[in-house]
Parts: structure tokens; sequence; C-alpha cells
């Protein structure tokens, strides 16, 4: 098993960047895919962003392309989300979440992975 603990996030104006980090222990997270998820209340939750196994190949949904970076240090057994020019809409509860025998046509649904860290709330104002 593998477990996340989630760290960073909090308030931001738009425009502003704030960086969101997924620790692992119990496993190398480098064997897993690495998704972020983000839930506002009444929705289901929504991919954000995703990291496959060792090749680090990254994928994100259309509205944060070319603002949120994905990445991993190995070392440190931790992912990270780079969130920058935050926008209102991108306030929700994030999580990361990983699994370690996704493939890639799964990476985007949240119900295909197994663990999940303890969620963190962003919140960007105008």
């Amino acid at each position: 098993q593998v477990q996340l603990v989630q760290s960073g996030g909090g308030l931001a104006q738009a425009g502003d960047s704030l960086r969101l980090s997924c620790a692992a222990s119990g496993r190398r997270l480098n064997n897993y895919v690495v998704g972020w998820f983000r839930q506002i209340p009444g929705k289901e939750r929504e991919f954000v962003a995703a990291i496959f196994r060792s090749g680090g190949n990254t994928f994100y949904e259309d509205s944060v392309k070319g603002r949120f970076i994905m990445s991993r240090d190995n070392a440190k057994n931790t992912v990270f989300l780079q969130m920058n020019s935050l926008k209102p809409e991108d306030t929700a509860v994030y999580y990361c979440a990983a699994d370690a025998h996704l493939i890639l046509s799964s990476v985007r649904r949240f119900d295909q992975y197994d663990y999940w860290g303890q969620g963190t709330q962003v919140t960007v104002s105008s």
C-alpha cells in the first residue's frame, strides 16, 4: 500500500501561483500513475493532471494546460502540482491519487485510482 499526504494550497488572488505537494510513504511513487483531481461541492471529482510511471509523461485537463505543471521528485518520493496564473474557477478541494496499474486511457477517471490523499483547499479570489 501507499499512503499519500498532501500539503500546500490555501488562499490566492487571481494571477497568483500556488504549489501542491503529494508525498508518499510505503512504496516508491515512481512505480505509480499519480493524478491530481479537484472537486467543488455538489459536483463530481474532476481530472486536473496526471503523470505516468517512471517515464514521466504528463497529461492535463484543457482548462489548466499552459498554467499548471505536474512534476515528480523521485528522491523525495513526492509529486508536485505547480499552479500558475490562477483563476477563481480553479477554486476547489484538490486531491492527489495514485494507482499502480492504470493504463493510459484511464488516467482521467477518478474511480480508477486506488489511493488518495486527504485533500487540500485552494481558494482563488478575483
